[in-house]
């Protein structure tokens, strides 16, 4: 399986969090991504190519110009103001105050992103504009004619982006790769995209940005958001709105499920992602289901994202992989190349 990474994630390190009341080490740190890439080269999965830049216009496609403008420039404007710290909002439009831009760049702050745990350094937006194209390049050799055409490729991204919406950015995730790739199958004449998030976590931006549309279906296997991050999307009674009613799928599933209960959840997804003969699959790969994750309470055994890696093949969709979530460091490797293995055996 091709991977496709960029050596400018780097350039994001935020290097804190707010998490429960204290500044603490940010548990999404460039080592993640290259415990990956040291295990996607020692297993021989297959060539590690750069990615190609595909421009401003197919993030455009999914994001907001405005946003986009914010992103771009947000450290600068954050840096003007005398600041040398991450940024980080310390306030927001909520309940009873109005969602009004602000010009000062702290209210802005709290405009575009909905958590504290999200830093934002300045070298945020080059590594995030990286991670698109890293996302956009695994995406366009699924839909490439030739030798260069590939059955699944794995979008190796950092930072991660399935939180993040249209125009508002938080959960570690800045641009929305999974959507971004699927988008760009849409355009590249894909009729029906289905995008499988298996990240403990909800993929809130993922379903924001499709919720009204029919063309993509959307299914998030996650933690039950009353009891977890995002809290306030996830639930199963989400069905999308409009065109889109039906093609938006939660399965919120208690803290501490097993490989049992998750593995059912993914079956009903497979049939769900079958009947809607899609011509293309983007998984939204987060391995933070893992049993030893610092920010997870699922129970999944190494072995077990192997298996899962080959009922995703059994789909028989041209695949693209897109890296999302997982913490626990020393074991990144292994749980996000065992379901890519276990994808690559089963497809024969």
């Amino acid at each position: 399986m091709l991977t496709v990474y960029s050596e400018e994630h780097a350039l994001h390190a935020g290097g804190a969090e707010l998490n429960a009341g204290a500044l603490v080490p940010s548990y999404e740190v460039p080592s993640r991504v290259e415990v990956i890439l040291a295990r996607v080269r020692s297993a021989g999965l297959g060539p590690v190519v750069a990615p190609e830049d595909h421009g401003l216009g197919p993030v455009e496609r999914v994001h907001s110009p405005r946003f986009l403008e914010f992103l771009s420039t947000a450290w600068e404007q954050w840096h003007a103001c005398g600041h040398r710290e991450a940024a980080l909002p310390q306030i927001w439009p909520s309940r009873h105050l109005r969602a009004v831009e602000p010009d000062n760049i702290v209210g802005k702050l709290g405009y575009y992103c909905f958590d504290a745990s999200t830093p934002l350094v300045a070298g945020t937006w080059r590594a995030a504009y990286a991670a698109a194209q890293v996302a956009l390049s695994a995406a366009g050799r699924l839909a490439s004619q030739g030798a260069r055409r590939e059955r699944a490729a794995f979008a190796l991204c950092r930072p991660p982006g399935h939180h993040a919406a249209s125009d508002l950015y938080g959960g570690y995730c800045f641009l929305n790769n999974a959507a971004i790739a699927a988008q760009a199958l849409r355009d590249a004449g894909a009729a029906r995209v289905a995008v499988l998030d298996v990240d403990y976590h909800h993929g809130n931006g993922t379903q924001a940005i499709f919720y009204d549309r029919s063309d993509v279906l959307f299914l998030s296997l996650h933690c039950e958001p009353r009891t977890e991050f995002p809290f306030f999307l996830g639930y199963a009674d989400e069905r999308g709105a409009g065109e889109g009613e039906g093609y938006n799928v939660n399965y919120p599933l208690p803290r501490g499920s097993d490989f049992g209960a998750w593995s059912e959840a993914l079956e009903d997804a497979c049939r769900r992602i079958e009947r809607h003969a899609p011509d293309a699959l983007v998984i939204s790969l987060g391995v933070d289901t893992y049993k030893g994750d610092p920010v997870g309470s699922f129970r999944l055994e190494s072995a077990d994202f192997a298996t899962y890696g080959r009922r995703l093949a059994q789909l028989r969709r041209p695949t693209v992989f897109v890296m999302e979530g997982g913490y626990a460091v020393e074991e990144i490797g292994i749980n996000a190349v065992n379901v890519l293995q276990g994808f690559d055996e089963a497809s024969g």
